[in-house]
């Protein structure tokens, strides 16, 4: 089979062009080479190909069957070396994004959105993890870009902010008027369902730094696996929930759900993308990024 490949491609080439001085042109080599190639072939298949005539060649009928197949195997080809060209222009064949699913609702699918819609070959996968999961993953070559909370330590890494955020508790009036009924002038901190996310999300572990330096602790946690979760139990009256300010506007705004004042303030972070220091010049990265007008 190894040895046919070669010829193979002078039989399709001929075939196509029908003359073997045209496919001569075509492939850069001689004529007397064309035709030694093609007796070789029928040798190999102990079968003839072509019957010659002096306006050039035409295939037996053993030849257009096995031309149907040799066809279709170098259009298949020449589709993949397409596919490469397009890709290499790019960059990569796909852009793999990781995420954390609070942040994946709230900012990745807006700008997800628009570059699909730019892109559309591109293959997006999308991982659904902990800001530091996310770091893991881009550590490890298995994530090409990530949107998470600003790392302490990039470690051959590049962070590009997209926008700040803020920290904030809030709940449903009701439960705060309720729990002052039933407590009387008792320290919040003591007597309120604190909902929080679990101690190894970023976002939790920066609260607690919080308290700490305030040398403030709640008694009662609720420990909770999502900020939507979080939000919609807040909503419902189950405690006081830490969640993030610009992801719970309209529930401020419509009063579903009120700051509520600790006594003591969380400063403001940034969320934004981050990749390998290797790996940002690459044109689907790139495009990725100037598309959510951070470059």
């Amino acid at each position: 089979m190894e040895e046919n490949l070669s010829l193979y491609h002078i039989f399709y080439v001929t075939t196509r062009e029908g003359n073997i001085s045209r496919a001569a042109r075509e492939l850069f080599i001689s004529q007397p080479a064309i035709s030694k190639a093609i007796r070789k072939l029928e040798e190999n298949l102990e079968t003839v190909l072509f019957i010659r005539t002096s306006r050039g060649v035409t295939l037996t009928r053993e030849g257009e069957l096995l031309y149907r197949h040799v066809a279709q195997a170098f259009d298949t080809l020449q589709s993949g070396e397409a596919l490469l060209e397009r890709n290499r222009k790019l960059g990569v064949s796909q852009l793999r994004i990781g995420a954390s699913t609070t942040l994946c609702r709230y900012i990745l699918l807006p700008h997800l959105k628009n570059f699909v819609r730019l892109h559309p070959h591109v293959k997006v996968s999308i991982t659904c993890q902990s800001t530091f999961q996310t770091l893991a993953l881009l550590d490890e070559n298995k994530i090409d870009i990530g949107l998470v909370g600003e790392p302490s330590a990039l470690r051959g890494t590049v962070f590009f902010p997209l926008l700040g955020i803020q920290d904030i508790f809030v709940a449903a009036p009701a439960y705060l008027e309720n729990l002052s009924l039933r407590e009387g002038g008792q320290d919040l901190y003591d007597t309120a369902a604190f909902m929080m996310l679990d101690e190894e999300n970023i976002t939790r572990q920066y609260i607690n730094k919080a308290f700490a330096e305030y040398q403030r602790k709640p008694a009662n946690v609720l420990e909770v696996s999502t900020m939507d979760l979080l939000i919609d139990f807040a909503k419902i009256g189950l405690g006081i929930a830490c969640v993030i300010r610009e992801f719970v506007k309209q529930e401020l705004d419509g009063r579903t759900l009120v700051e509520v004042p600790l006594g003591l303030s969380f400063p403001p972070r940034q969320v934004g993308f981050v990749c390998r220091k290797d790996r940002q010049q690459l044109p689907v990265i790139r495009s990725f990024l100037e598309n959510a007008e951070i470059l």
